[in-house]
């Protein structure tokens, strides 16, 4: 473990959650290419190409709750298993419930759960656990965020190699540019709807993801 993951664990150990082992829960493990992480869904993958490894996506959801984790989880399933590396939870607004997670398929010793109050220990520890290499993927509710905390976290993502997950409600600001991919979710009767308002390197539209009817086990609690 690098330095900097290391003086997150030391110096936040009332607010960092550590997810435990819960044998009997396996899934298969899509990988990505260099540029792109498979969703494991056909519909996402066929709207988004996949999600930016390396980068930033922004995702606004018009209610919170909709679905907005349940879109990640396949890739997250597939990161816990294939590397040996954190899936890092930043001030999630409600606990991740392991029971859940273990279903779908993540392996809980790969979780670790953030709370730092300060806004600074917040922009802290989001810079140091993207570039410090040690985290596959950073889920995150940052703070407001200026051009340069936003430069300063894209290229920290890039150079850590990490798939970094913001979430905001509709309205709230947006990254000027910085992201490498930008979505919108509504709730809809066949799943989530899911507009893309900016991909790098690709054309904004519009889809429908079907969420599957069995997963009803809520993710957070």
């Amino acid at each position: 473990m690098k330095p900097a993951l290391e003086s997150l664990l030391r110096e936040h150990p009332r607010s960092l959650w550590r997810g435990l082992h819960s044998p009997g829960y396996e899934a298969t493990a899509r990988g990505g290419d260099s540029a792109l992480l498979k969703t494991g869904q056909e519909e996402l993958d066929r709207l988004l190409g996949g999600w930016p490894r390396g980068g930033i996506t922004e995702i606004y959801s018009s209610t919170p709750g909709i679905g907005e984790l349940r879109l990640l989880l396949p890739v997250l399933a597939s990161l816990s298993q294939q590397q040996k590396r954190w899936i890092l939870w930043v001030t999630p607004p409600y606990l991740p419930y392991p029971p859940a997670l273990a279903a779908a398929g993540l392996r809980l010793e790969r979780m670790l759960c953030l709370h730092p109050r300060q806004r600074q220990d917040r922009l802290w520890a989001l810079e140091s656990a993207l570039r410090s290499g040690t985290c596959s993927a950073v889920l995150a509710w940052p703070p407001p965020l200026d051009t340069t905390a936003w430069r300063r976290l894209q290229l920290a993502a890039q150079a850590g190699d990490t798939a970094a997950f913001f979430f905001f409600n509709e309205g709230e600001q947006q990254g000027a540019g910085w992201a490498a991919l930008r979505l919108q979710l509504h709730p809809d009767r066949r799943g989530v709807a899911v507009t893309v308002q900016k991909r790098r390197g690709g054309m904004p539209g519009r889809g429908v993801v079907s969420l599957p009817e069995g997963e009803q086990l809520p993710l957070a609690i």
